[in-house]
């Protein structure tokens, strides 16, 4: 019998996200949480599978593939490839990658509208109303050219006929769920939501459209294709067999895992389809909140998104993940910023961990002759030390207590508070070695069973918060891991075994190396934001491009959905349609006044009159141009940009200028006629 059926399962889902555009760091949290709980079950001997995936079909991946001059399918298939690409260099790539493109997920939509039709809770009628296409949505109550209330965007208004799935008919069912199983929907907040919610009444729900093409297609009813919910949400189970999903044993999923923005469709929708069809309800929904940019849900809309790419470039994945888990309080909003981020990993990576991990085994290096020391029996078995009682404490504190009933933290998903406790214990294990001054004990041949046990305290208190960590930082604490001596690997030990004192006297360390270098704070914020800036650049349309490389240099711009595609398309040059550059507003504007940005060398803060008004643009010019020589110059503008903020400061638009190599200097854009400020450039 395989080792893998004598476990108990856990199954657990991330969002399937919608593939229009490439990831930000919002859709990075979400996997990336996923990732830590799939990890830390593992440790807890569980055969865990994880699913992520990609919503293919719908009206704006439609309309985006004509734009960009291809079909659907080749248009999504490019970009699930640029997804997959960076969920692997991110290693939170999951078990399972399902896509609503895949036959067996058609099959298994078709085979869940057959039961649910079957049973009475399916039936043909005509809609007309508005409908938001960036959000998949019906919009009720509202009028032609309304704003979605999500997203703020206009609606469209459909006329059409649908399939509808009685969802009225699921009030009462859907709230004796709620009741009997209060842990269905967490956190509280999110399921007093959803209460309201049921309790005002549910409308049937239509789940076919015949308006659009691209979708999984309604046997024997041409036109109809199944509308986005229906089709998503029914992915979970596709990628677990489908209607074969008792020959694998995971469904019904342990947990499923969402943005608070869609908690509604799975915690109303998507029970009321499964009860409707007669299968097993997923055992909980776990709704996060938003990553906030200056105090806005990150979109590529807003064009305030920021992707994982150049953190992990700068810093390395561990510093995004602890940074993400730690920073946040899971189901609350969390603020995104560089310096945060930076501070964070300097202040609890670099001198927290790093350091400790450094001077512990370096000093065992030194004073123990490159192995682990032994304080005796009698010490290890006694309450004397200090560390012991604090290690029990975390560890219980982490992982729960049976006898108790302590869930723990990291069964609650309590991440930052798990992690705020093994820092802690990190910070206690600092002070003891400050206080009790091994470098001095080795100096005194008649303390050297006092330094053993000082060391040994230090190296089995670093061997429990690595193992804790783990699931959060798996790079770092793999190389601690090895460092200690330690075999296999950390995320193959069980973690619910955890316990003081399993460090073994005797054990020869590894090779002692830095696992956290610290960062230049300046630097690295200035590295990782010119990186953003060079992944968010418009697409210069062909035939612009000169040889210098004409680059923007200041704000960046959203990417276009054909520009988001681009990575995963054959090189050569990006061609864009007519209808995508003439979304660009470029305008002549005048520089009034420039000056530079404290702590920040390579931008410069400028006043630019575009004819209409003054605006303040942030510009990466700073190391080719003196500021009073740039008052007076006209520049070319992009003046449509989404304003953001760069090392504080906000930018209102973009300064156009070429990139000259080797060393990437900024040539700004001119004019050698004299043109009016404010003209519009065709």
């Amino acid at each position: 019998m395989p080792d893998s059926d004598k476990k108990p399962k856990y199954y657990l889902t991330t969002p399937i996200y919608y593939t229009n555009g490439l990831p930000h760091i919002g859709h990075t949290y979400s996997t990336i949480v996923c990732d830590a709980i799939r990890r830390y079950k593992r440790m807890c001997g569980f055969d865990v599978v994880m699913t992520t995936g990609a919503d293919e079909h719908g009206v704006n991946v439609e309309r985006s593939a004509a734009k960009a001059g291809k079909s659907p399918q080749e248009f999504s298939t490019a970009n699930v490839a640029e997804w997959r690409k960076i969920w692997d260099e991110l290693g939170i790539q999951g078990d399972e990658f399902i896509r609503t493109t895949d036959p067996l997920h058609a099959r298994t939509v078709q085979w869940l509208f057959k039961l649910c039709r079957e049973n009475g809770y399916v039936y043909k009628g005509h809609y007309t109303g508005q409908y938001c296409v960036f959000d998949n949505a019906y919009v009720n109550d509202a009028k032609a050219g309304d704003p979605c209330p999500d997203c703020g965007r206009p609606t469209e208004t459909v006329t059409e006929e649908n399939y509808y799935f009685k969802l009225s008919a699921f009030q009462e069912p859907l709230l004796k769920l709620y009741a009997a199983h209060p842990e269905f929907i967490e956190p509280e907040s999110r399921r007093n939501e959803i209460l309201s919610f049921v309790h005002g009444g549910l409308r049937d729900l239509s789940i076919t459209r015949t308006s659009i093409r691209w979708g999984i297609p309604v046997p024997d009813e041409s036109p109809h294709v199944f509308y986005v919910w229906f089709d998503a949400l029914t992915s979970y189970l596709s990628a677990v067999g489908g209607p074969d999903y008792e020959l694998r044993g995971y469904w019904p999923a342990d947990l499923h895992l969402v943005g608070k923005e869609i908690i509604r469709f799975h915690a109303v929708y998507w029970p009321a389809f499964l009860m409707a069809a007669g299968l097993p309800l997923p055992k909980q929904i776990w709704a996060h909140g938003w990553l906030l940019m200056d105090s806005a849900k990150m979109s590529k809309s807003r064009g305030n998104v920021v992707r994982p790419r150049p953190i992990v470039s700068v810093l390395g994945l561990d510093a995004l993940r602890y940074y993400l888990l730690r920073e946040t309080v899971f189901g609350q909003d969390g603020n995104f910023s560089y310096d945060a981020l930076v501070t964070r990993y300097n202040a609890d990576l670099a001198n927290g961990l790093g350091n400790l991990a450094s001077r512990t085994l370096t000093m065992i290096n030194q004073n123990c002759g490159g192995m682990v020391p032994d304080p005796g029996k009698e010490y290890l078995k006694s309450e004397k030390s200090v560390l012991r009682t604090a290690s029990r404490a975390t560890i219980r504190g982490i992982l729960g207590n049976k006898e108790s009933g302590e869930k723990g933290s990291y069964n609650t998903l309590s991440f930052s508070q798990g992690l705020t406790s093994i820092w802690a214990l990190i910070s206690q294990v600092d002070a003891y070695l400050v206080n009790q001054k091994p470098w001095e004990l080795a100096k005194k041949p008649e303390e050297k069973q006092r330094l053993a046990e000082v060391l040994y305290d230090a190296a089995e208190t670093l061997r429990i918060a690595t193992m804790l960590a783990h699931p959060v930082i798996p790079a770092a604490t793999e190389k601690i891991w090895k460092q200690l001596g330690q075999g296999g690997k950390v995320g193959g030990q069980r973690i619910d075994h955890l316990e003081w004192g399993q460090l073994d006297p005797g054990t020869r360390i590894g090779t002692v190396e830095a696992v956290f270098p610290r960062a230049d704070h300046k630097e690295s914020i200035e590295r990782m934001e010119a990186m953003e800036q060079d992944a968010t650049k418009p697409a210069i349309p062909a035939g612009a491009q000169q040889s210098a490389g004409a680059s923007p240099a200041g704000a960046a711009a959203p990417a276009t959905a054909a520009a988001a595609a681009a990575p995963a398309v054959a090189a050569g040059p990006v061609k864009i349609g007519i209808d995508d550059f003439t979304k660009v507003e470029l305008r002549v504007g005048q520089i009034q006044s420039a000056e530079r940005i404290a702590g920040a060398d390579k931008i410069l803060k400028l006043m630019v009159d575009i004819g209409t008004e003054v605006r303040q643009i942030v510009a990466g010019i700073a190391t080719a141009y003196e500021p009073d020589k740039l008052v007076g110059r006209k520049v070319v503008v992009v003046a449509n940009l989404a304003p953001r903020k760069l090392r504080g400061v906000e930018s209102n638009g973009m300064v156009v200028a070429a990139s000259v190599e080797p060393d990437n200097r900024p040539v700004l854009a001119g004019f050698l006629e004299d043109v009016p400020v404010g003209t519009r450039l065709k």
